[in-house]
């Protein structure tokens, strides 16, 4: 049987885009004509399936963007959810976290696959309390391993030097870097003063990812989650993705042309007010209607009368099919949580794993892992 490869795929951090590289690598290596397996070893957040069964919530987005059947017990063998932890120490003999581990790495070791690309769970020590961090996990699963980095210098070297001695603990190197979201203009100059200190480390740069404002894009679904609201008009519409939040007592500073698929946050009383500077604004900018993806109202239980009471704001809505939510909180309190709020990559934004594959094509030396992996293992 020819070698296959098995490449862990790891990050110093939460958040840093280990799920969005993942993809882009995955669906590179699918491109150049090579069989590739994917697992979530240990998983955090998870879905609820058929028959009691869970899964990563990773694992059903690569099942759906990669078209395979998904299994738990081979794609997302360990779920650490809430309360797991606790369990464990409670009675660590009632776990056998290792050999779910070896079931599914023995599964893929007997597939077809020319390579297995395993993600890993937040920052390098995840996992540790039950014995299960990123490193132990890529040792148990026979894995090497790449390492994706946050965009800067110092506080990104910082952050790597406590990986690799994790790593290095386990007895395993990194095989290579990949710096993901990098301001354009920093783009170089991290390339030139990274690329150095890796070098003298012995350990490849990959590429360096340009930060992509719309792989932050949120969908308005998310948004009211994170508002606590409810949807009073267009639930077809709540898939819509943000791109710009706009207060409504900010609305006049604008321009139109320039912001696209945005959410006004207003009060009701405001809030026909706003659309008709908004109508007028568009008018005056040469704009044929704002492109409003959605309308948050604010302060739902403070007396104010409904949104489909003002004769406009009912118009508007209906002639351009705005998805509105109502939520109890102030303008300021929404606008805390909207700040706040994490998005990542998931099966509901499809956008983002086709811009995914387009950024590691673009920015990430695929031959060159091809040619790393290729080699003897290092040790």
């Amino acid at each position: 049987m020819p070698t296959q490869h098995r490449l862990y795929v790891a990050a110093t951090n939460q958040h840093v885009g280990k799920t969005t590289c993942t993809l882009g690598i995955t669906s590179a290596l699918l491109a150049r004509g090579f069989k590739v397996g994917y697992c979530k070893p240990v998983g955090q957040e998870y879905i609820s399936l058929e028959d009691g069964l869970k899964a990563d919530k990773d694992a059903l987005l690569f099942a759906r963007a990669l078209n395979f059947n998904l299994e738990p017990a081979v794609h997302s063998p360990v779920i650490l959810g809430e309360g797991a932890t606790q369990a464990f120490w409670d009675a660590p003999v009632d776990f056998s976290f290792q050999q779910q581990l070896f079931h599914a790495g023995q599964h893929f070791a007997a597939a077809d696959f020319d390579w297995v690309v395993f993600e890993g769970t937040g920052h390098p020590g995840v996992g540790s309390i039950v014995g299960l961090s990123n490193a132990v996990v890529a040792r148990l699963l026979g894995a090497r391993v790449i390492l994706i980095v946050r965009g800067g210098i110092g506080r990104t070297i910082d952050e790597m030097t406590l990986a690799l001695a994790l790593f290095r603990k386990e007895g395993i190197p990194i095989e290579g870097v990949i710096v993901n979201k990098v301001l354009p203009d920093k783009m170089e100059k991290i390339r030139l003063y990274l690329g150095k200190v890796l070098n003298a480390w012995g350990i490849p740069l990959l590429g360096v990812i340009p930060y992509d404002e719309s792989m932050m894009f949120p969908l308005f679904e998310q948004i009211r989650k994170a508002v606590q609201g409810r949807v009073v008009f267009h639930p077809e519409k709540m898939e819509n993705r943000i791109a710009t939040v706009v207060s409504g007592s900010l609305v006049e500073t604008y321009d139109l042309k320039a912001h696209r698929n945005i959410l006004i946050v207003s009060n009701a009383l405001r809030l026909p007010e706003v659309l008709r500077k908004m109508m007028h604004m568009a008018q005056s900018q040469g704009v044929s209607h704002p492109d409003i993806a959605g309308i948050l109202v604010t302060g739902a239980e403070d007396g104010h009368p409904p949104v489909q009471a003002d004769p406009l704001c009912r118009d508007v809505i209906q002639q351009y099919q705005i998805p509105v939510v109502e939520s109890a909180l102030d303008t300021y309190g929404a606008a805390l949580r909207i700040n706040a709020l994490e998005v990542k990559i998931n099966t509901r934004t499809p956008w983002k794993v086709r811009r995914a594959t387009e950024l590691i094509h673009e920015n990430v030396d695929i031959d060159q892992l091809v040619a790393i992996m290729s080699t003897r293992p290092r040790g």
